[in-house]
């Protein structure tokens, strides 16, 4: 070997570079989330603008906390944004005026519980968000599941501070049950939904109806989802097949006895489904790494999303569903593999001499 190349050496592999990196992915997917929540804002005025910061801010203070315990330097992996987005994912999923604590509590357990108790970021199993969601829905039902009715009358900045940190005055006076609430309560009661969904809240492609931030919009979402779809920051796989695993059974079932079961429709664009198909079920982390194995865990999550709304406890069943698919991720990545380069499906090399020696 020339001894020029022992001072000189070629740098090694990987040759391949790319202006991707983990804060920038974070910062675009920020970015698309940013029209549905400013219009949530407009909607529920101040009160959610103030539960959405105190998340976010106690989900960044749970990342810092962890990664002091583990020995590791706060400030340099804060700035991957991955915290501020699992603190916003959460925000967007709680109902706008819930108190403060609320916040708090899950933006914590978000980053602290849900993502550092694994390792950190990329070694947690779940979806961190929705851990913390599922968390504070099954310790405190009443808090999660207090709606505010739209068009209600909208308090200053000071007021508020007043309805988050002191709770919403006559609160029974502007609640209202989401749509999805809204079935599963006249479902419980034996009614028909053909009629009892006349005078359900709205029902519309735009918005503008109780529920979280994350639901007042699935135009809004749907078009912030297109964009990470036209930037590449995410595939087509798993936002069609969940779209679709809730859609067709839907589908089915409102054929067969429309009094029974809501139409494919509202199914799609009522509840956290578009949100869940775009900006949660894609989370790099907890979903399978292979086309087909995105397939498989995308129709899983809309179709459990289905079940649980349908014949389950809750109303909505998004969280529930992507939890349970991410427990299935593993299992999706050991049995749905990609081709080795130079083999085909069975694992035989593609090699005519390898394949003539082994003859």
């Amino acid at each position: 070997m020339n001894p020029a190349d022992l001072a000189n050496p070629l740098p090694t592999a990987p040759h391949a570079q790319t202006a991707s990196s983990i804060s920038r992915t974070m910062l675009t997917v920020i970015v698309a989330l940013v029209p549905a929540t400013l219009y949530g804002f407009w909607l529920f005025g101040w009160p959610s603008f103030y539960l959405w910061l105190i998340t976010v801010l106690s989900a960044m203070l749970g990342e810092a906390f962890g990664l002091r315990l583990s020995g590791q330097r706060a400030l340099p992996v804060l700035r991957d944004g991955s915290a501020i987005l699992t603190g916003w994912l959460l925000a967007v999923s709680l109902p706008p005026w819930a108190p403060w604590w609320i916040g708090v509590v899950g933006g914590l357990f978000s980053t602290l519980i849900a993502k550092q108790l694994f390792g950190g970021l990329g070694q947690n199993l779940f979806n961190p968000a929705m851990v913390a969601r599922v968390f504070l829905l099954i310790s405190f039902p009443v808090q999660m599941t207090a709606w505010i009715a739209v068009g209600t009358h909208l308090p200053g900045p000071h007021d508020g501070l007043l309805v988050t940190f002191g709770g919403a005055p006559q609160l029974d006076a502007v609640s209202s049950a989401s749509l999805l609430g809204h079935a599963k309560t006249e479902m419980s009661r034996g009614l028909d939904l053909l009629h009892s969904l006349a005078h359900a809240p709205g029902n519309s492609w735009l918005g503008a109806r109780p529920g979280s931030l994350g639901e007042t919009s699935a135009l809004l979402i749907v078009l912030g989802g297109l964009a990470l779809l036209l930037l590449r920051v995410i595939t087509w796989q798993i936002p069609v097949a969940m779209l679709v695993g809730v859609a067709l059974p839907a589908a089915i079932g409102h054929a067969a006895d429309p009094a029974r079961y809501l139409d494919a429709w509202t199914h799609l664009i009522s509840g956290g489904v578009m949100l869940g198909a775009f900006f949660i079920a894609t989370d790099y982390v907890t979903s399978p790494n292979t086309p087909a194995g995105q397939l498989l865990f995308g129709f899983g999550c809309g179709f459990l999303t289905f079940v649980i709304r349908t014949w389950g406890g809750y109303p909505e069943g998004v969280a529930f569903a992507v939890l349970l698919m991410n427990a299935l991720t593993p299992v999706i990545d050991r049995y749905v593999q990609p081709r080795v380069y130079g083999r085909d499906w069975r694992g035989n090399s593609l090699d005519p001499a390898v394949q003539k020696e082994i003859r």
